[in-house]
């Protein structure tokens, strides 16, 4: 069953050909898909370039502007759900995300119970390399708020490093996920929570981008803070729990 990995990216061209390398040589042969955002650094051309000799794993989407993180994943979700794609992964372009890991991060999902698999920061065995101890702090302390808000056990509900089962993808309402930012991340985690899926997480070394510049935003982090609240008291949320409570649980 194929694997589709895939990479939203926004000026992305000292890191997109050498992370895209490292996904494909991985033993699992996982497919490739990146989103563009209408890069002006020409990362898209190179994915292109790509493209040529990896014509049945490396695809493109691309997309006129700077459309948002959550978008371009969704994007990404749906072409892969008009597909054959058994598993889904959402991985950063910067290499925060070692394609390393990307073998055991499926691994739960393939041969196990679980449904969604987190690459985690925050369980025994992850860590976060070359941020300074006041982001260590400030991380921390998002997820712990997270936590306490919406009930979640995930100890790094913030990630972006994970795993989808089809079915996770199929259940969830995407077109109603409306956050953008980094707080999607929470709310797909959310949903598939309130939809009775498992969910389990695996320790990884998360470690800051050394080329490029990062796309998170004042507005990305208040979206994390005050979109919490209105996801957790949400007709969404609502809605989730009542086909939790009808026995709709794959």
């Amino acid at each position: 069953m194929h694997c589709l990995v895939i990479i939203p990216t926004y000026n992305e061209k000292e890191n997109i050909v050498a992370i895209a390398q490292e996904v494909l040589s991985q033993s699992f042969k996982f497919h490739l898909l990146v989103v563009d955002d209408g890069s002006p650094d020409g990362t898209a051309d190179l994915v292109k370039s790509l493209q040529k000799d990896h014509p049945e794993r490396v695809f493109l989407i691309e997309r006129k502007g700077k459309l948002g993180l959550g978008t371009a994943y969704i994007k990404g979700f749906h072409w892969g759900l008009a597909r054959d794609y058994a598993y889904f992964i959402e991985m950063d372009a910067d290499f925060s995300h070692n394609p390393k890991d990307l073998n055991r991060l499926l691994q739960p999902c393939e041969e196990g119970d679980v449904h969604l698999s987190i690459g985690s920061r925050y369980v025994k065995g992850g860590k976060v390399i070359n941020w300074p101890k006041n982001r260590i702090a400030l991380s921390y302390g998002a997820s712990m708020y997270v936590r306490i808000l919406t009930g979640m056990r995930i100890k790094d509900p913030t990630s972006g490093f994970v795993c989808y089962r089809r079915e996770v993808l199929e259940s969830i309402d995407l077109n109603s996920i409306k956050f953008i930012g980094y707080a999607f991340q929470i709310e797909m985690k959310y949903a598939a929570m309130n939809l009775g899926f498992r969910l389990a997480e695996i320790p990884i070394a998360f470690t800051d981008r050394v080329l490029g510049e990062s796309k998170i935003t004042k507005n990305i982090v208040w979206e994390g803070v005050f979109g919490v609240i209105t996801m957790r008291f949400s007709k969404l949320a609502n809605k989730y729990k009542s086909i939790k409570r009808l026995g709709r649980k794959k």
